[in-house]
């Protein structure tokens, strides 16, 4: 198969940790050609999507990791997949190509995930569609009702819609003196929408991050741990990942929810639990794969790249 990668520039990669290097190893490992373009590289002309895109090899090595072949443009149909990893954030335009991503479905392209999936699923809002799973949650831009609901329940993270890796997210209690000047800078002054939960204590134990496969959970997850003092366990924080198997808990909510999210288009989805609640849906590039990968041995990166190949060869 042809597999094309939608990411980030291949130099700014970290092989040691990178989930989408993780991938392509495991494609190049079952045969399959790779293709990689960024998204500025997505053009539309008379009703189809192109792409300019350099087919790449892989050398085995760490630093100088791939070797770039021919550059042409594609018609992103002609690709057996199209794998979206671009991270976020999810800014104008990330959804424009996502709009691309979606006029190439219409002419035969297989998008993992597709481009209406992650459209639909802001990893911070995703979440409501399912509250028997979460912590209480209040979505506002009214300063008056996030201060009310960090009093209400007496300490409370905050975060944007839009970031990932623990951006912009802070920890209040309804006496701490910064409080309103954190509501007025994060808010814009009530121009812009937030999420406010209740903190969960079981931080200290991990944010695990759960992956699901087509809508079955991966029987590990990777709880980030943060560090002494802080509130993130995001790795990009500076957690810790370690890798644990799933608790009964984690595989009833994988389990509830997952086949929901496949049916909706979305093959790989991340989600974040702390303690016994849920607290995001990473669609856009969830990652973990090569901490679990390396702890456990467990070829997460094959079993993602079997279900493209099953989706494909069924398509």
């Amino acid at each position: 198969m042809k597999i094309a990668f939608i990411a980030d520039p291949l130099a700014s990669f970290k092989t040691y940790k990178d989930s989408t290097f993780a991938m392509m190893e495991a494609a190049a490992a079952r045969g399959h050609t790779l293709y990689a373009l960024e998204p500025r590289q997505l053009f539309a002309r008379d009703g189809r999507v192109l792409a300019e895109a350099t087919a790449i090899g892989l050398t085995g090595q760490r630093d100088d990791w791939y070797v770039p072949g021919d550059t042409a443009v594609h018609d992103l149909a002609a690709f057996d997949a199209v794998v979206m990893r671009k991270d976020p954030p999810f800014d104008d335009e990330y959804l424009y190509a996502t709009h691309l991503m979606s006029l190439a479905e219409r002419h035969g392209a297989r998008c993992f995930n597709r481009g209406q999936a992650i459209r639909d699923h802001n990893e911070k809002l995703a979440i409501l569609q399912y509250p028997d799973f979460i912590a209480p949650t209040l979505v506002s831009r009214d300063m008056a009702a996030l201060r009310a609901f960090v009093t209400e329940h007496g300490d409370a993270i905050l975060k944007p819609l839009d970031s990932m890796g623990g951006d912009g997210i802070f920890r209040l209690t309804p006496t701490d003196p910064n409080l309103g000047s954190v509501l007025e800078v994060m808010t814009g002054r009530g121009t812009r929408t937030l999420m406010v939960q209740r903190y969960l204590p079981e931080i200290v134990d991990g944010d695990k991050r759960i992956l699901l496969i087509d809508g079955v959970p991966v029987d590990y997850c990777l709880a980030r741990i943060p560090l002494a003092g802080e509130t993130r366990g995001n790795l990009a924080a500076g957690g810790r990942g370690v890798a644990r198997p799933l608790t009964a808990n984690d595989r009833r909510i994988a389990e509830a929810i997952g086949p929901r999210l496949a049916a909706q288009g979305l093959l790989l989805v991340g989600l974040d639990v702390i303690g016994d609640c849920m607290t995001e849906i990473n669609v856009t590039s969830p990652t973990c794969f090569r901490e679990i990968m390396d702890q456990t041995g467990l070829d997460v990166a094959g079993m993602f790249i079997a279900a493209i190949e099953k989706h494909c060869l069924a398509s």
